[in-house]
């Protein structure tokens, strides 16, 4: 059962890891989301991941990618700022024609006590950047995902997309970051995001700290979660992002025994 999920589902991997572990990648049939965080895109060389990308196609493996948001702005009041942000995001879709990635995962960045302030430039600002980069995955015959992060509600996603108004622009719904810092549920985000989503990234936490766990070891309720998507015929990607050893296969093994396997994937 889990071999049949690993066919269908993506695991956060560090590009260096997985450079570092890709013939073991491989046999396993396990479907990478790069992550492009830290200085990886200053650091490697465009051959460094054609070869990569390569040896995914060859097997038949896909990937996502998630871009770095580390530090970034794209919707600074500050312009030096502003165009930082977005050439270390330019980066990232620069990669889009080598490793053909499902989709590209990036953070909106709306944090209510820094930008509530001057809301409007921040979106005007933010519009910009993220319009840009829907652009640019559309030429590459891929998804701009907007994922939560700190937003405490949909409001601000639910804007974006709208105003972007593009199929290449869809939402990602990040279930840990629901927990950690929104502090509510993924029924007072769903319902009204449901139109855009494109992804989910699976991960799980206490309610208190971002803590990466594996599915099942928090208190996320992801039967309820796959009952909704179901009910309403969804079928975004799905991304584990479990961050400690082992956490992948027990994630695995928690979607395969709430049914996920043959639910969502017959």
């Amino acid at each position: 059962m889990t071999d049949h999920l690993k066919s269908k589902l993506f695991v956060h991997a560090p590009f260096k890891k997985l450079r570092d572990n890709l013939a073991d990648y491989i046999a396993q049939g396990i479907q990478p989301e790069i992550g492009l965080e830290g200085t990886v895109l200053y650091e490697e060389s465009h051959e460094s991941f054609a070869a990569v990308g390569k040896a995914l196609q060859e097997v038949g493996l896909s990937c996502t990618l998630h871009a770095p948001f580390f530090e970034l702005y794209p919707g600074s009041l500050d312009p030096k700022i502003r165009q930082v942000s977005r050439d270390k995001l330019n980066l990232a879709f620069d990669l889009i024609l080598l490793l053909q990635p499902k989709s590209v995962v990036c953070h909106l960045g709306f944090e209510d006590n820094k930008h509530s302030y001057k809301e409007e430039a921040w979106f005007s600002h933010s519009f910009d950047a993220w319009q840009h980069l829907a652009t640019r995955a559309g030429q590459g015959n891929t998804t701009l995902m907007l994922e939560n992060t700190y937003e405490t509600g949909p409001t601000q996603l639910k804007k974006m997309l709208s105003a972007l108004d593009s199929p290449h622009a869809r939402f990602c719904f990040d279930v840990g970051h629901v927990l950690a810092f929104a502090k509510n549920s993924w029924q007072d985000w769903l319902p009204e995001l449901t139109p855009w989503l494109g992804q989910l990234h699976l991960h799980d936490n206490m309610g208190e700290r971002d803590l990466h766990l594996a599915v099942g070891e928090g208190v996320f309720n992801f039967t309820e979660l796959f009952d909704y998507l179901q009910q309403e015929h969804l079928s975004p990607l799905l991304t584990m992002e479990p961050h400690h050893e082992g956490g992948m296969e027990e994630s695995f093994t928690a979607l395969a025994n709430i049914g996920v396997g043959s639910r969502y994937f017959p």
